[in-house]
């Protein structure tokens, strides 16, 4: 009998003993909790595939932001800025537990380290292919770091988190603040190298880049991609880290698993609940301003407040399952079944829609409140498909595509 990829107390076993979970033993509340991470993960990047960066760190930048465009922005950084990445990172935190178990178990650290060299293999495609923003390469990366400690206590695990994630915070906080008694020339700078302050014609070239041909297109995305990728790789390695860190421990401690009491789950609610309103107070504050560039760019309630915001959502969506929405919630649950297939079409649809070249070249062109149709539409498509394509198949494929890989065998795709 297989040993299952989600076991963590068995005897070490050989590799091609191993195989991935079953469905049957799959955790409701995990995959439940992927799914809103994937869906709302798209609300925040959705920017990113349309308009330069410039645009999407300066809203105002972009072409026709008035009253209603300030709003839709303000929705989508309230209730998914960092909170969606934040539940990812908890959750890719879980997995690297799942799938490698105790450290004392050779064969499944093995089975890990091929899944996170896969895993980079998929990013490093994705990234420079497809996507400049691309997040796979960076979980691979500091996978390899959390991996070391996973056999720590949950006690250990949530103290080092929390503690790593209180002074990320406090860093970037403390750096973007004081960037108000810097001299006018180090300010100066901060904001170009942020694109706060892109000229007009800079950012016209940057949008024509993006609706010309298939090569000037791929060029440009290749462009991005190698400004980007190696900030991302050493910037964000702490804070992700961090969030692994928590995500594990808060499965060892019974949490996102569901075991926890339902009072538990309602303190993070309320928490979740308060933190919201926190942040929403402070957009607001932005927009009134007009979007001062170091209040804006420090936004101290969200850098601090999201990990509430990201579990207060994680809470309610296990009490619901737990007291008789479990049906309702299963096409989420089934959306993160298949959150690598999802991630990955989310980066095809879009640049289809945005790309020159490729698609339609609707760069430079969408705004704020029209690009929450869009997002809704994916929303809906991948609610429908993920559950039609799991009443027929076990993984979706992607996920079956990188498990074979992982396991250097074919696995069982369709429904026995």
């Amino acid at each position: 009998m297989a040993v299952a990829e989600t076991t963590g107390a068995e005897a070490p076993a050989p590799l091609a003993k191993l195989a991935p979970v079953a469905t049957s033993d799959r955790l409701f509340s995990l995959d439940m909790v992927r799914g809103l991470a994937v869906l709302g993960i798209l609300a925040v990047n959705a920017m990113t595939f349309a308009w330069p960066w410039a645009v999407v760190s300066n809203p105002p930048l972009q072409t026709g932001f008035d009253a209603e465009a300030a709003q839709a922005w303000q929705i989508m950084h309230v209730f998914f800025q960092d909170k969606m990445r934040t539940l990812f990172s908890m959750l890719f935190g879980v997995s690297i537990f799942l799938i490698g178990g105790e450290r004392a178990d050779a064969a499944r650290g093995k089975l890990l380290r091929s899944r996170l060299f896969w895993l980079a293999v998929f990013g490093l495609i994705h990234g420079l292919a497809f996507w400049f923003g691309d997040i796979l390469l960076l979980y691979a990366w500091t996978g390899l770091f959390v991996m070391l400690v996973r056999s720590w206590s949950a006690r250990s695990l949530l103290i080092a988190g929390v503690s790593l994630n209180l002074i990320c915070s406090a860093l970037y906080v403390g750096m973007m603040s004081l960037l108000a008694f810097a001299p006018p020339e180090a300010l100066a700078g901060a904001m170009e190298g942020s694109g706060w302050g892109a000229d007009p014609a800079k950012l016209a070239r940057s949008i024509a880049a993006f609706q010309g041909d298939a090569l000037s297109v791929s060029l440009a995305q290749v462009r991005n991609w190698l400004q980007t990728a190696p900030a991302m790789l050493i910037f964000f390695l702490p804070a992700t880290s961090a969030l692994m860190l928590i995500g594990m421990g808060l499965f060892k401690s019974g949490f996102l698993a569901g075991r926890s009491p339902a009072w538990v789950y309602g303190l993070f609610i309320a928490a979740g609940g308060g933190s919201l309103w926190l942040v929403w107070q402070e957009t607001s504050a932005f927009i009134a301003a007009g979007f001062p560039f170091i209040e804006t760019m420090t936004k101290p309630y969200n850098s601090f407040l999201a990990p509430f915001i990201s579990l207060g959502y994680a809470s309610l969506l296990i009490l619901l399952a737990r007291f008789g929405l479990k049906l309702i919630l299963t096409p989420l649950a089934c959306a993160g079944r298949m959150a690598f297939t999802n991630y990955l079409s989310q980066t095809l649809i879009m640049t289809t829609i945005f790309y020159g070249g490729r698609g339609l070249g609707w760069y430079g062109q969408i705004g704020w409140p029209e690009m929450w149709i869009i997002i809704g539409g994916v929303w809906a498509a991948q609610l429908i498909w993920s559950p039609l394509w799991l009443s027929v198949f076990q993984l979706g494929p992607l996920e079956w595509a990188w498990r074979c890989l992982t396991y250097k065998r074919m696995v069982p795709l369709r429904k026995a």
